[in-house]
């Protein structure tokens, strides 16, 4: 037998229970289509697993001129991580000219005065500048209207510099990175480059769903696609993104996105259209958050999963259903199955288990997790469903006490009345 016989008892019309089988060849179908698309996601995608290959801002050339840059760093509530951030960018060994603006978005916490006083610390006060965010207007997510404003003060200015630094308040720099990513941005005539910070990784929450969501980002976004010139992917990492001003300009500046959740990839894609882009990882690039636990981490992957799918209940239902079938349903059809059903479902499994390695390894995790990925994938399921749950509350993309997701129109005539 193929497979085996799911029975479930319905209620006919005349109220006597009729036995219904389901079809034997439906687990197997379910276990071919589920090892096809490991099969497609492992040789076909751009190698997005394949996490160390990335890992590749090397030293390069010595730029013949040292470019001016801004870095522009938006901070809402950020005590916990703003010295450390201002404290690493004013360090960084730069032989050009390069300042910091930070955008203190109406903190309750002293951010601002932190952030002085670090760079009082490291005598770089000079290379600072502090502006009081204004109050967020319709339309604009809070860390896009900070971005604006930040930028607005560059502008200002009288001389304009080539790169402006996006980073945000949680990101630590080390090492010369900032000197790697200016050299090959002006080596390889870039719009863009920019690093996926090494996200914090040492409570239990953080080690258990941290790394899927590198592998899935990388599954969304592979960042070979987003590099190559003729590929219509585009993706960024938010938390340190290096962006040629003339580029960020002529693609509409940061208006363009303003109410955007996933505002890293939008901004990506719109500097793609004006040149080549480049996308890697470097350890000198971390975030400092800590997600504790479960929950939080929960949070931060609800604020924008259903942004991803486009606030489409249709793409919900279709997305819920195929991450079943990709990750979910391997491991019943393994333990249970027969046969041809059995053996596809293992294999599956185990291809996702594989994939799910090279992260593991660069987040110097226990290969055993690779395992774990179908019981983290329902987790993944489940903020996901929290997410558009939240945004029919009418606190969709809730961070630092905003809810920021765009609202359907119908919703808000029925608020309304």
């Amino acid at each position: 037998m193929a497979g085996w016989k799911w029975r479930y008892t319905s209620l006919a019309r005349n109220s006597q229970k009729t036995e219904t089988i389901v079809p034997d060849w439906m687990p197997l179908a379910i276990a071919s289509l589920s090892l096809a698309i490991w099969v497609y996601l492992l040789a076909g995608r751009g190698g997005f697993w394949l996490t160390s290959r990335y890992d590749d801002l090397a030293p390069q050339p010595a730029a013949k001129a040292w470019p001016d840059i801004v870095a522009v760093v938006p901070a809402r509530d950020e005590a916990d991580s703003i010295k450390a951030c201002i404290g690493s960018i004013l360090t960084q060994p730069y032989p050009g000219k390069f300042s910091v603006v930070l955008i203190d978005d109406q903190s309750r916490d002293g951010t601002a005065a932190l952030a002085g006083q670090v760079a009082a610390e490291v005598g770089a006060s000079e290379r600072l500048t502090v502006i009081e965010g204004r109050t967020l207007p319709a339309g604009w997510t809070g860390k896009l209207w900070a971005v604006k404003q930040g930028l607005d003060i560059v502008a200002s200015r009288a001389s304009l510099p080539t790169y402006v630094l996006l980073t945000d308040a949680d990101i630590v720099y080390s090492g010369d990175v900032v000197m790697r990513l200016v050299a090959r941005a002006e080596a390889e005539q870039l719009t863009m480059a920019s690093v996926m910070a090494d996200l914090r990784c040492e409570s239990f929450a953080e080690r258990s769903l941290i790394p899927a969501f590198i592998f899935f980002f990388q599954m969304l976004y592979p960042f070979s696609w987003v590099r190559q010139p003729a590929s219509r992917t585009g993706g960024a990492a938010g938390g340190c993104l290096l962006a040629r001003w003339s580029a960020l300009r002529d693609a509409g500046g940061i208006e363009a996105i303003r109410g955007s959740l996933i505002d890293d990839c939008a901004l990506g894609a719109k500097l793609k259209e004006q040149g080549p882009v480049w996308l890697g990882f470097s350890p000198h690039v971390k975030s400092i958050r800590a997600s504790d636990r479960f929950g939080e981490v929960g949070r931060m992957i609800s604020r924008s999963a259903y942004a991803q799918l486009h606030y489409s209940p249709i793409l919900l239902v279709l997305t819920l259903i195929g991450l079943g079938i990709i990750y979910l349903a391997p491991v019943p059809l393994a333990l249970l199955g027969h046969g041809w059903t059995a053996a596809f479902g293992a294999l599956s499994w185990l291809a996702m288990a594989l994939a799910f390695q090279p992260t593991l390894r660069y987040y110097q995790r226990s290969p055993l997790w690779g395992l774990a990925l179908p019981a983290i994938a329902l987790a993944y399921m489940a903020f996901t469903l929290n997410s558009a749950y939240q945004h029919w509350r009418g606190r969709g993309g809730f961070w630092k006490g905003r809810a920021q997701a765009h609202v359907p129109q119908s919703r808000n005539t029925a608020n309304s009345q």
